[in-house]
This record gives structure tokens, C-alpha cells and sequence, in this order.
């Protein structure tokens, strides 16, 4: 046993070697030192395992390096960005020899074109950095979540990143018109190019882009930019029903143009949350909503941002024709106008807040999901009746206008964590998600924290097409295992 020990060690020792001489000493940190603590878990802390290192490179070339050493060795490797995941899909597995491969070194913007309007960018590039870059030359970038201060390019395309502007500008994939990445044998995909059309074979960008590291390592992409908002209308409503949500969304669309960039559903009990744990926050309307709806609609026309007969921007005049149609007939019972960017960033600021107030509320089972427009409100209401009961309280937000909804589940007041029926309740919800033709992971991905649910739901000719391709790519199983794709014998049992 000693002997095979020492040959292992010995081995390590080899590619740990390989990776210093690839990036430099100072970039391999040994995986059980306190520095190479932070990338040893998820933003969750749900999910630790202590890898071989963590090696930083900075050039897609020394990712091309480090991949094709690990091949050599049989190392796996787990790629990393600003650790801001949900699901576990950027922590290392235990029953796996993995490296992590830090893309923070790679953190440039490498152009912009204005006259094309796109930008490229390197994977390590955090997303508040390029929102900044583009707004300095008079553009936009318009994927935002919460996590925008600290979350990367590379997790964003990974995990086909959603967020609050879906419902205008599509997810990461939609934006994203050409990427970079290595593959697991260490060749290099280039194609940055950023052409808007190119039928020229199979779409690699597409298939990389939301696969969390299992086919490759994306090391840059080209993402669409926007022209800038001139003006913008925000605000924030009272529905009498959770089911006229969809008559509201389309009735700003009709009125706007499509200028509709949020549309955010937001209850009183997720409210409340909000602001017990953030005291600076206030409610926004005087008699609390029980069907709170957040809304932000923007338009980059001059003519919409002139001021009309009232004085008002055109664009605000629109909005409040809306409303005021929409009030008449008794679907709207309140609304509230931001009459300043302060009270604008402040709506801001409530809606971002909902994770961490969930959070510190206390324990909480959280589900990323997304259903057919028209059939959310049958959703919450068969839901929320179903689980009171078993002594849960609902945490429900949700970017209504795409269809995503983060419905979590915590304890009710008086009610322990531990001895409430968790399982059951998780049924029940995939349950209606799949009589409701929705989907159980709408924008955080599969991580290690789903495999079981895939597992479950996922459809069988799906997965195995799945599998097919993670073989043909990656025959020795190297990139991010244990992640994305249940094993074919779990599977099997789950049937």
C-alpha cells in the first residue's frame, strides 16, 4: 500500500509540476491550503471538496496546456469563475482527482466594436466590469442578477445565465453571437468572429454554452450589445389576481413597443422578508400588495423620452395610459411610479435583495423553475394550498415576464426545519411541473444539487443524447464529473 501511495504522490507531484511550469508556481495553490479555501465551495457552502490545486491560467493557450496535461494524467478538471453558483457545479466531486481551473487571471475586455455594437470578452471578466465597459462607450450589456458584482462571463455562459431583462433581451445564449473554448482533448474552438449569420455545420457555440464545463472550458465569447435607454419608467403594482399578471405584462408591451425590461413578481410574504431583514428597505405601496408587481420598461427612442402635453416623457405617458385602462377595469388596484432614480435604484435594490433575506430568514429548499405564462398563477395557488399544511411558508419571486419563478420553501412560524415533510412537498411541486409542461431548472443549472431530479424527469431519449454527446467529446469522463448528466446506473434505479 505504501509503495502505491508514494506512486500516486509521486504522480501528482508530476502534474502539479507541469501546471507550474505552464502558468508559474505562484498561480498552482496547493488544494488543502487556506488561500485555495474560497474556490473549494459554492456561493452555498453546501457543496466542499478539497482538490489536487487550484491552478490560474491566463492565456487560452495555458488552459489548451493544462487540459492536455490532466488528459495525460487522468486528472479531472472542475472550471471555476466567481463561485457564484447555486447548484454545486463548480466544486470538485470527492470520488474524483480533480484540479480547479481558475478563470479570474483571464479577465480581459479584448474589443469592442461600436458600429457593430458587440464586445469581446474573456471568461474571467465579471459581469459588472463589461455592464460598465459598454455603458463608458455609450452601449448596454444587458444581462443583471444580484450576483453581478462578482459572477464571471465564463459561470454566466456556463450556466446560460438568466436574470431580471429575459423577458427583452433573452438569456446569456441569446446574447452571446460567438465564443472561444477548449475542448477536452486540448484543442482549441476560435470562433469569435461575431457574425450574425453562419450556417456553416453544427452550432458548438450553442452546445457549449449552458453544458457547465462538461464538453469544454469557454475561455472568451462575443456577446450583442445594445443601444442605451433615453428614458425608463419604473414602478411597481398591486394585482387583484395573480392570474391577470399576463393581461398587465402584454398590455405594457402593446402600449410600449416591447419596451417592457422587467416584469417581476413580488409578494407580500417574500416582501415582508425583505424588509424584517433589511430595515432600510420600506414597502413600496401604502397598503401592502398581496400580488406585488415590480416593472421597469425602457425605450432608446428621442421621441419617447421628449416630454408630451403633461409635461411628462412620452414613454411614462404610455405606461400610465396602461395602468389607467388596466385600473378601470379592476385588475390593478395600486401602483407606485418611481418619480426619481433614487427611488428607481431603490425598487432595484428591494428586488436583488430577496436571496439573502431568504437566507437569513433560515432554512429554505429553493427551486428554480419555469412554466407557461398562463399557467403560473395554477401553479403557486395549488402549490401554496399544498403545502401550508405540511407547515411550510412559500418564498416565492420570480421574472414573471419569462416565465422563471424561484419558489422556495421555509418553515411557517412555530414550525422546525427539520421535521417538516420536505420530500413530500418537493413531489408535489414536480408533480405540478410536469402536469403544468413546465421545467425544474430555469437559469441556476443542475450542478451536482439536481442530478437526482434529472434523474427523474428528465426525459430518457433526452438523456441519452446527452450522454452521447459527453461521450464523443469527452471520452475519459475529465471535465467537471459528477456534474449536469445523473449517471447511467442511478438512473436506471430511478425508473
Amino acid at each position: 500500500m505504501a509503495t502505491s501511495s508514494a506512486r500516486v504522490s509521486s504522480e501528482q507531484d508530476v502534474l502539479l509540476q507541469g501546471c507550474a511550469q505552464i502558468v508559474g508556481a505562484s498561480q498552482v495553490l496547493c488544494g488543502d491550503d487556506d488561500i485555495a479555501l474560497p474556490f473549494r465551495q459554492d456561493w452555498t457552502g453546501q457543496y466542499t471538496a478539497i482538490p489536487l490545486a487550484v491552478v490560474r491560467p491566463k492565456t487560452t493557450q495555458e488552459v489548451a496546456d493544462i487540459v492536455s496535461l490532466c488528459r495525460a494524467h487522468g486528472v479531472s478538471i472542475v472550471p471555476s469563475g466567481g463561485r457564484t453558483g447555486l447548484c454545486g457545479g463548480g466544486v470538485p466531486v470527492s470520488d474524483h482527482s480533480s484540479i480547479i481551473l481558475s478563470l479570474e487571471r483571464m479577465s480581459a475586455v479584448r474589443a469592442l466594436d461600436v458600429d457593430g455594437r458587440s464586445m469581446t470578452v474573456e471568461a474571467g471578466v465579471i459581469l459588472q466590469t463589461a455592464q460598465d465597459h459598454a455603458r463608458d462607450n455609450g452601449l448596454v450589456f444587458p444581462l443583471t442578477f444580484g450576483a453581478q458584482g462578482s459572477a464571471m462571463i465564463g459561470g454566466a455562459l456556463s450556466t446560460n445565465a438568466g436574470g431580471s431583462n429575459v423577458v427583452k433581451y433573452g438569456t446569456t445564449r441569446e446574447l452571446c453571437i460567438g465564443i472561444e473554448a477548449v475542448l477536452p482533448d486540448g484543442s482549441v474552438i476560435n470562433a469569435l468572429t461575431g457574425l450574425r449569420k453562419d450556417n456553416t455545420g453544427y452550432d458548438l457555440k450553442d452546445l457549449l454554452i449552458g453544458a457547465e464545463g462538461t464538453l469544454g472550458v469557454i475561455t472568451a465569447a462575443v456577446f450583442k450589445l445594445h443601444p442605451m435607454p433615453l428614458t425608463r419608467t419604473t414602478g411597481f403594482l398591486s394585482l387583484a389576481s395573480l392570474a391577470d399578471a399576463p393581461r398587465v405584462l402584454n398590455a405594457l408591451q402593446d402600449r410600449t413597443g416591447g419596451g417592457v425590461e422587467a416584469f417581476e413578481y413580488m409578494p407580500l410574504a417574500a416582501v415582508d422578508v425583505i424588509c424584517r431583514e433589511f430595515s432600510a428597505i420600506r414597502q413600496p405601496l401604502e397598503t401592502p400588495a398581496d400580488t406585488g408587481i415590480f416593472f421597469e420598461v425602457a425605450s432608446s427612442r428621442k421621441d419617447d423620452a421628449e416630454a408630451g402635453a403633461d409635461g411628462d416623457p412620452r414613454l411614462q405617458s404610455m405606461v400610465f395610459a396602461a395602468l389607467e385602462e388596466l385600473m378601470e377595469e379592476g385588475i390593478i388596484l395600486d401602483a407606485m411610479i418611481a418619480q426619481s432614480e433614487q427611488q428607481r435604484l431603490d425598487l432595484w435594490t428591494m428586488r436583488e435583495s430577496i436571496l439573502e433575506a431568504i437566507t437569513a430568514n433560515g432554512p429554505a429548499y429553493h427551486m428554480d423553475i419555469s412554466l407557461p405564462l398562463a399557467a403560473i398563477a395554477e401553479f403557486v395557488s395549488t402549490m401554496d394550498a399544498a403545502v401550508a399544511p405540511m407547515g411550510f411558508r412559500p418564498l416565492t419571486v420570480g421574472h414573471l415576464g419569462d416565465g422563471n419563478l424561484h419558489y422556495a420553501l421555509s418553515a411557517a412560524q412555530g414550525q422546525d426545519w427539520e421535521s417538516l415533510p420536505l420530500a413530500q412537498a418537493k413531489a408535489q411541486a414536480f408533480a405540478q411541473l410536469s402536469r403544468l409542461n413546465g421545467s425544474f431548472s430555469a437559469e441556476h443549472g443542475i450542478g451536482q444539487s439536481k442530478l437526482d431530479v434529472m434523474q427523474k424527469l428528465k426525459e430518457a431519449s433526452q438523456l441519452a443524447a446527452m450522454r452521447a454527446i459527453k461521450q464523443a467529446l469527452d471520452p475519459d469522463g475529465l471535465m467537471n464529473p459528477g456534474k449536469f448528466i445523473p449517471a447511467q446506473g442511478d438512473t436506471d434505479k430511478a425508473k
